[in-house]
């Protein structure tokens, strides 16, 4: 029974006519920058997301057997076709994994799709990826070694262990190749509890996957910035919501049974940031400096045991990374940036908004309940603040 609902979830998900949610624009939140159209990642053009959900079971923990709430969610740079793109990463608190990091540090480029997951799959979501990779051509052999083959993918994570089996190990390879071969451009990115962010919390509400655009103009030219997030961080008493203290006015809807007993900041928050604005590696290192400007509008702070981990890609510069030629590639000035640092911060926080509007309550392992944020008790806390009429 518990395969037969996780394969439900999973046809759910990657349907296209799954229902829309509710965000935080909805709701009249007041938020800075002119949005792309879609108000998501895949306003970048190209870009490709997908979701495996895993929802089974319920009542005490067995591990091995769950309940289970948990998933994966990939992001490709260019669609399923191989181009590496120029990149560029940053951890504000380490306390988490993204992996191929010190290649991408190393090398400028990101060279496959993004995947994250829980902690405890990161191993067989990278080795998937790389099986996919490799069973799918998207690859670029050595020139004079065609045989030779290697990946070192990008794959974070946050911490579900509240809710979900987490040392069940339910996460398999076929979920991974379902979230990649499912991953499509368009207005199809599911929010909240899906995918990655399945059973994740953000600031003691439910939290999960976000994403939000913003389009900028530098010397008459319009580009595009887009975030996604996996939100898992956070205090009540830190969350703020257009300036209003909303996590100091809303004392209830705590979670119940939580073993954690949360006092400080835990868990951890993983935000992907894309844009086709023409950047090099040194120059998206300086875009991923920028999300903890957004985390901290929201409220983050960072804290010890939160992995707060960041990685911003350009999909200008096309076959930038021919292995054989030498190739002219076009940059910003650094001069001319701060438009794209700040469309960071308002679409990093944005995106954390619309994850934490879109999830919704979930009853998971020995029945710990996470409650989704009070929407109507957050319009009225930001009429009484006069942040809305």
């Amino acid at each position: 029974m518990n395969r037969l609902l996780s394969i439900i979830s999973i046809l759910l998900i990657c349907s296209p006519s799954f229902g829309q949610k509710q965000r935080a624009r909805d709701l009249g939140i007041p938020l800075d920058g002119k949005t792309g159209k879609l108000n998501a990642i895949t306003d970048v053009n190209g870009i490709e997301v997908g979701h495996t959900t895993l929802i089974s079971g319920e009542g005490e923990l067995v591990v091995g057997e769950g309940p289970v709430r948990t998933g994966v969610t990939t992001i490709f740079p260019r669609g399923k076709n191989y181009d590496p793109v120029f990149a560029g990463w940053y951890s504000l608190n380490g306390n988490g994994e993204m992996t191929g990091t010190t290649w991408v540090e190393e090398s400028g480029f990101l060279e496959g799709p993004i995947a994250i997951t829980n902690t405890h799959s990161v191993g067989v979501v990278r080795d998937a990826v790389i099986e996919w990779e490799f069973n799918n051509n998207h690859i670029d052999p050595l020139p004079d070694e065609p045989d030779v083959f290697w990946a070192l993918p990008v794959v974070a994570e946050t911490y579900d262990g509240d809710l979900n089996d987490i040392n069940g190990f339910h996460v398999k390879k076929e979920h991974v190749f379902a979230a990649l071969e499912n991953a499509q451009a368009g207005p199809s990115v599911e929010e909240g509890n899906v995918g990655g962010g399945t059973g994740m919390i953000c600031h003691q509400f439910k939290g999960g996957i976000g994403t939000s655009s913003r389009e900028v103009v530098i010397n008459t030219t319009t580009y595009t910035l887009g975030v996604l997030v996996q939100a898992n961080y956070g205090t009540r008493e830190s969350l703020t919501i257009a300036g209003v203290p909303v996590g100091k006015e809303i004392s209830d809807r705590q979670i119940l049974s939580d073993p954690l007993k949360r006092q400080e900041e835990r868990g951890s928050i993983i935000v992907i940031v894309a844009t086709d604005a023409p950047l090099l590696p040194h120059q998206l290192k300086r875009l991923a400096r920028r999300v903890p400007i957004g985390i901290s509008r929201v409220g983050g702070y960072g804290g010890n045991g939160s992995g707060d981990i960041f990685i911003a890609f350009s999909i200008a510069n096309s076959g930038a990374a021919d292995r054989e030629n030498a190739k002219q590639v076009n940059m910003i000035p650094n001069d001319q940036m701060s438009a794209l640092f700040l469309a960071t911060a308002q679409a990093t926080e944005e995106s954390i908004l619309n994850a934490l509007v879109a999830a919704e309550t979930m009853v998971g392992k020995n029945n710990t309940t996470v409650y989704d944020l009070p929407e109507n008790e957050v319009v009225e806390l930001l009429k009484k603040y006069g942040r809305i009429e």
